[in-house]
């Protein structure tokens, strides 16, 4: 039998404000002693009272509205209530039934084509306490709990790991566009439970989902859901039932394993957070949010195609990161739109060669857009070559130093002086005298060997051009 695969994705994540949902406590958790960014609220205690972060609803609204979700003018907290250790009331302050944002959706790749995923809610709640597992015990870090936790749940219309994976990295460039969270997987700020079933081809009804958790890469989330997948399709065939539960994902062994049957919602016993008062969005309020909106990378990319005539490739790699795209429009600014081709070649070549293989954040790279642009300038007006521009390049990618620095204190500078470059033509003849009568004889092929070794002769400095016509005139100008 043949079976078709449904996915939904439940994605959380942390959002970018300097104070937690519901006290006053600094978020930075990661690069501070454990226990050190709490207070009575976020420790759980007795009798103390949240107070809600503005800013977050903000966010939450930001993100809502950049993936086209309605947002109701009443939204409200509830208390979720389950017993784990990462808890500290034992119960999490979230949303049930009245969501910040509903109905919204996102626009994917699909082989080839395009397809719309539908967004079921997009919420708000708190962030838990982090269990640091020490063989046979365990300890509470209790500074991110209270973080701000935005939740987005997509509809179960996903149809295999390519497009979950798909799916993923657009919104997770939308957030970085929005600059609502800096979503970086490895820290946690970007966590993806995946729920995954199987069922027979142009069959409607659902079978039991599996729900996948303890992923932290792009790439553990598209290996897990092809490897749960195939796991359920076994099951099946051999006659066996699937059943309802969370698995955890194994990076190590490549599997998912059994940690718990999966939880209804009921099991939750939600009820209205009775500590704080449901929330009325004024639509004047979400209207300036929704002029502030940035450029989102879609539009970004249509842009790039028209306004710089790039094609669809290069401008999807360009907007693919929001630093990207704008140290390329830095450069355009400074270098002009009629270059702007230019730019977008070394940017998605050479540059992003370095940065790769350097494992470097455009952002943080040592050459800032005017630098770039500054060596771009040289190789447009000839006063370099194209080689030398790609090794000045990597030492300024290297030092942070500008281009004509480097050129000068090298002395790269190329040479265009017709006498200067006869002379290592000359040379060039004489010690290729075979090739040279190849080119006599009306081989072309030969002309382009006798360049490459007036460049090498005089290390990459010859203006190719003028090195050419003197070849040309020497040997007869054929």
């Amino acid at each position: 039998m043949s079976y078709e695969i449904v996915i939904g994705l439940e994605v959380h994540i942390q959002l970018l404000t300097r104070s937690k949902m519901f006290c006053r406590c600094s978020t930075d958790y990661a690069s501070t002693p454990p226990n050190t960014h709490v207070c009575p609220v976020c420790l759980g205690m007795p009798g103390v009272l949240p107070i809600i972060n503005e800013k977050a609803i903000e966010y939450t609204v930001m993100t809502a509205l950049a993936l086209n979700c309605t947002i109701p003018e009443y939204t409200k907290f509830d208390r979720k209530n389950y017993f784990y250790p990462d808890l500290m009331k034992g119960y999490q302050i979230s949303q049930y039934d009245a969501p910040i944002g509903k109905g919204g959706w996102l626009t994917i790749d699909s082989n080839g084509s395009k397809k719309r995923v539908n967004i079921t809610r997009v919420h708000l709640e708190e962030d838990t306490a982090k269990l640091l597992h020490r063989g046979d015990y365990s300890l509470i870090d209790v500074n991110r709990s209270g973080v701000p936790l935005m939740e987005v749940v997509s509809e179960p219309e996903i149809s295999s790991p390519e497009e979950a994976r798909n799916y993923l990295v657009r919104l997770h460039n939308i957030l970085r566009y929005l600059g609502v969270s800096t979503a970086n997987m490895e820290e946690g700020s970007f966590r993806c439970d995946a729920n995954i079933s199987i069922r027979p081809v142009a069959s409607k009804e659902f079978l039991p989902k599996v729900e996948v958790k303890n992923m932290n890469s792009f790439k553990a989330i598209y290996q897990a859901l092809k490897y749960e997948a195939k796991r359920q399709e076994k099951v099946l065939e051999k006659g066996g039932e699937l059943v309802q539960e969370t698995r955890g994902w194994i990076e190590e062994t490549g599997t998912t394993v059994t940690q718990r049957t999966k939880e209804y919602a009921e099991d939750y016993r939600y009820f209205p957070e009775p500590d704080l008062p449901p929330l009325v969005l004024g639509r004047s309020w979400i209207e300036d949010i929704r002029a502030r909106l940035p450029e989102l990378p879609e539009v970004r990319r249509d842009r790039f195609m028209t306004q710089y005539t790039l094609s669809l490739y290069d401008s999807n790699i360009l907007t693919g990161s929001k630093a990207m795209a704008d140290y390329f429009e830095d450069c355009v600014k400074l270098m002009g739109p009629g270059r702007a081709k230019m730019v977008a070649n070394w940017l998605l070549a050479d540059f992003s060669r370095l940065l790769n293989a350097t494992n470097t954040d455009i952002g943080n790279a040592k050459i800032g857009s005017e630098h770039l642009a500054g060596l771009l300038d040289l190789v447009d007006k000839s006063a370099i070559s194209g080689p030398t521009a790609k090794a000045v390049l990597e030492e300024m990618f290297q030092t942070g130093r500008g281009a004509e620095e480097i050129i000068r204190e090298k002395k790269l500078s190329q040479i265009s002086d017709a006498s200067e470059i006869k002379e290592v033509v000359k040379q060039v003849i004489a010690d290729n005298s075979g090739a040279a009568a190849d080119y006599a004889s009306g081989k072309q092929q030969a002309l382009t060997f006798l360049i490459g070794q007036v460049m090498k002769a005089s290390r990459g400095r010859a203006n190719p051009g003028v090195a050419r016509e003197i070849i040309m005139q020497e040997l007869g100008g054929k």
